[in-house]
């Protein structure tokens, strides 16, 4: 691995972190202005939705104009975003600053484009598992600066996940080389800015299937990630303290898995077997985890969920960026955050929709249905594996 390579690690390490900050925050930092539980799923949905849109545009700017310029935009606009929200006063801002930092968050996409552009495609599986150890070690360094912050209070999250963001500013203008080595000279368009590409995305050949599995696959898993909070918090009794912790646990297994276990399951067992494995695990846990309302046997089911399901993302980044051509690395990895976006945006909504706030099984709801759905993706992703398998 080059230099280049990992400088843009450390990036999408603070990156991460600035991200995993707020995880453990969000909800509560919304319930701490009278929002409901629907209505606090809302501060994910504006977020994800605004990425939806704006991710492909920043992927398509940076085959044009290059990944840094970008990068740093997008940096710029998430230090803004989270020191606003960690000031606000009202609902009113904090949505404001969760819509602007979405509007301004391709920085995930141009990192992996970058990725794409030093890294040789007989590479890539074991770069992008070292980027997502990068996510993975967010959720451990992560949860545990937000337990810090929130002994300020919760709005101090904000503010600490906008320095973070700041220093990956710094990072990105004094240290980043540009990447790409041939800039697109297809001309710019505003109302052309990718947003055409995310209706005809899912029909591309080889990439369309990816983009279809990314987009159900995160749409479950953010069903299960906004479902997994109130039911933590209302129904095994555990306070924020508790849910940050939950999290930690999360990213110090995956990242050990990562780190460790991924290059020895890569060296035996095929880059889709382990993919597969991965899924199923992933909906036995999201059912499993509410059968007993009792918090160590859900931290148990959680630590087996965690052992394999920080390889999911990983491995559909690689197969989008072996699937798709040199010149279109950011257009085909802005596409796929865009169609992630969208899922993050509406699995939360479905969550609350499912929840009844004086029924209390009602919280478990989400996590059955994500389990449900995710064995329905798994055998969509087998049927389907000769349309992307490389």
């Amino acid at each position: 691995m080059t230099k280049s390579f990992w400088i843009i690690a450390l990036i999408s390490l603070i990156n991460t972190l600035s991200t995993t900050i707020l995880i453990p925050t969000i909800y509560l930092y919304g319930r701490k202005f009278g929002l409901t539980d629907f209505q606090a799923s809302f501060l994910f949905t504006i977020y994800f939705v605004a990425q939806f849109f704006a991710t492909p545009v920043i992927g398509k700017l940076s085959d044009r104009f290059g990944r840094k310029p970008m990068l740093v935009l997008s940096l710029a606009g998430t230090v803004i975003a989270n020191l606003l929200a960690g000031s606000a006063h009202t609902a009113t801002i904090l949505f404001f600053g969760r819509f602007l930092d979405g509007i301004t968050g391709g920085n995930v996409s141009v990192a992996q484009a970058v990725i794409a552009d030093i890294v040789p495609p007989g590479e890539r599986a074991k770069a992008f598992n070292v980027v997502g150890a990068t996510f993975a070690l967010g959720f451990v360094v992560g949860p545990g600066i937000s337990l810090l912050a929130q002994r300020i209070s919760l709005g101090a999250s904000f503010t600490a996940s906008g320095l973070i963001a700041l220093l990956g500013l710094v990072v990105t203008i004094l240290f980043l080389p540009e990447s790409i080595a041939q800039k697109s000279t297809s001309s710019i368009r505003f109302l052309n800015l990718g947003l055409q590409n995310l209706i005809t995305g899912f029909s591309t050949p080889r990439l369309g299937i990816l983009f279809i599995l990314n987009f159900l696959l995160g749409t479950t898993f953010s069903v299960f990630t906004f479902g997994l909070q109130p039911y933590f918090i209302h129904v095994l009794k555990q306070n924020n303290q508790g849910l940050t912790l939950l999290f930690l646990m999360f990213g110090s297994v995956a990242v050990t898995m990562q780190l460790w276990g991924f290059g020895i399951l890569i060296n035996r067992y095929k880059l889709l077997s382990i993919f597969f494995i991965s899924l199923l695990l992933r909906s036995i846990s999201f059912m499993m985890m509410p059968v007993w309302e009792n918090v160590v046997y859900f931290v148990f089911v959680g630590f087996v969920f965690s052992l394999f399901n920080s390889f999911v993302q990983p491995i559909i980044t690689t197969l989008i960026s072996l699937n798709a051509k040199p010149q279109e690395q950011g257009l085909a990895l802005g596409l796929n955050s865009s169609y992630l976006s969208i899922a993050n945006a509406i699995g939360p909504v479905i969550a609350g929709l499912l929840i009844n706030q004086i029924n209390l099984k009602s919280y478990a709801y989400p996590l059955y249905l994500a389990g449900f759905l995710t064995l329905l993706v798994l055998v969509l992703a087998i049927t389907t594996h000769r349309k992307y398998r490389v």
